[in-house]
């Protein structure tokens, strides 16, 4: 009888890597959170105001092409070299803000370390791939995306705590230690992973497409915050760099939800969308059509944060339950979410029913999160896990940033008086719910086995 313990994340063959994964996505998670509350100090004491778009544009724009650079360097160097690169920018860059002495070193800073975040990123997949075992990736998923559980909760706490009582710089030079610990955690264990066997496809114009996608990406954003003329042109000039540079980084057959990857690939822009979108709307429509304070107008985002944790847990624990079973009813449950929080928008509610509502989406998203992770890695062959990893993480970029894209739109006409606010959140409501509905009906597809009738064909993301 073997009395071997069981294989697990914290085993004693994972537990570093683990350890300094999570690590890794904790303090990427944090500063991500923290930016947001600091950033009005700081472009006040920088006296840049009219730049206060910029380091948060340059850090997504920047991210895209780190993300590209991250996979093709994953594919051919080994998981190991991608995570020491990314740590090695994203480091520089929060060194950099922390020392700015003005914004456009500041933004360019935040460019840098949008470029390591993106590196990371899709090493994360790489090293899940080749470090662990697929019975124990649902558990893997699962506790990444409780690690962003924490900084959710106290991350623009801590960060306003240290912005008013030390600096802002500190938001950026007091991760340096942490990030530096959680590489040293890593990269030993990492060491005997080898570089993936050569890869028949090249990237030679890859961070290139990376870098039209991102400024189409940037270009839509900026359209959303005005109206008139100027945003038309700009909104159509983003889309057409936004299609141009997707067409080369994204699997064929993304568009249609072709069965495999290519449909793996779409959940995870689906589910980013439908979530965010709503997500960033929330706040504003307690603010300002129920009055609440910015903290209780912030409760049902923390209701998420912690109903997302809750099921990715839970997802863990059942490796052998279908992915895709567990895809649409994380769809299903967000699609479920999304409607519902309209109810804030109805008169004489009140905004109470968003404190369950989203607590709901979150559940929905630990159970699709981790499952399209999953997903990837069984469909994606090894030696283009990292291509295939930063297409993945693109999709969600991109996902998010339309749909925030036109939740902006509707805020815009609603404040020049186009549309009452309350009409704006609906439409907002229904737009996104009809995205999740449609993940619904696109994860079978997800989950289609690889050589199945229709199923992904080769893939030629990155190719030029």
């Amino acid at each position: 009888m073997d009395t071997r313990p069981a294989a697990g994340i914290f085993d004693r063959r994972h537990r570093l890597p683990t350890a300094g994964l999570l690590l890794l996505v904790t303090f990427i998670a944090f500063e991500a959170m923290a930016v947001g509350t600091a950033m009005p100090t700081v472009v006040a004491e920088l006296d840049g105001l009219a730049w206060y778009g910029w380091p948060f544009s340059a850090y997504l724009v920047a991210s895209v092409v780190g993300m590209v650079m991250g996979g093709d360097l994953g594919d051919r160097r080994g998981p190991r070299t991608a995570l020491v690169a990314g740590g090695g920018v994203f480091a520089a860059g929060l060194l950099a803000a922390g020392l700015a002495g003005s914004m456009a070193p500041l933004v360019a800073a935040r460019a840098v370390q949008g470029l390591g975040g993106g590196l990371i990123a899709v090493s994360l997949y790489v090293v899940a791939g080749q470090a662990y075992d697929g019975a124990l990736r649902p558990r893997l998923f699962g506790a990444i995306s409780a690690a962003w559980v924490l900084p959710a909760l106290v991350g623009p706490l801590v960060a306003g705590l240290v912005t008013t009582h030390a600096s802002w710089r500190w938001v950026f030079l007091g991760l340096l230690p942490l990030v530096a610990a959680s590489l040293l955690l890593v990269l030993p264990a990492l060491r005997g992973l080898a570089a993936p066997a050569p890869s028949a496809s090249r990237v030679a114009l890859g961070p290139l497409w990376a870098g039209l996608a991102g400024l189409g990406i940037g270009a839509l954003q900026a359209a959303g915050q005005r109206l008139d003329l100027a945003s038309v042109a700009l909104a159509a000039a983003g889309l057409a760099a936004l299609a141009g540079g997707l067409r080369r980084l994204l699997p064929p057959g993304v568009a249609r939800a072709r069965a495999g990857l290519p449909a793996v690939v779409g959940a995870r822009g689906l589910l980013a969308g439908a979530f965010f979108g709503m997500d960033v709307l929330l706040p504003l429509a307690l603010t300002q059509l129920h009055g609440y304070s910015p903290t209780t107008a912030g409760i049902p985002l923390t209701a998420g944060a912690v109903g997302w944790a809750i099921a990715s847990q839970l997802q863990g624990r059942r490796p052998q339950v279908s992915r895709g079973r567990l895809l649409r009813a994380g769809f299903v449950l967000l699609a479920t979410g999304v409607a519902a929080s309209a109810l804030v928008a109805v008169p004489g509610v009140g905004g109470w029913p968003a404190y369950l509502t989203w607590a709901v989406a979150g559940l929905g998203m630990g159970l699709g999160m981790p499952s399209v992770g999953v997903l990837l890695l069984e469909q994606s062959p090894e030696h283009r896990r990292g291509a295939d990893s930063a297409a993945f993480q693109i999709a969600d970029v991109t996902g998010s940033a339309l749909c925030v894209g036109l939740v902006g739109v509707l805020v815009a006409a609603a404040t020049a008086a186009l549309l009452p606010l309350s009409v704006a959140v609906v439409v907002a409501a229904v737009v996104l719910t009809a995205l999740a509905v449609l993940g619904a009906v696109v994860a079978p597809r997800a989950a289609a086995p690889v050589g199945a009738a229709g199923g992904p064909q080769p893939a030629t993301t990155l190719a030029t």
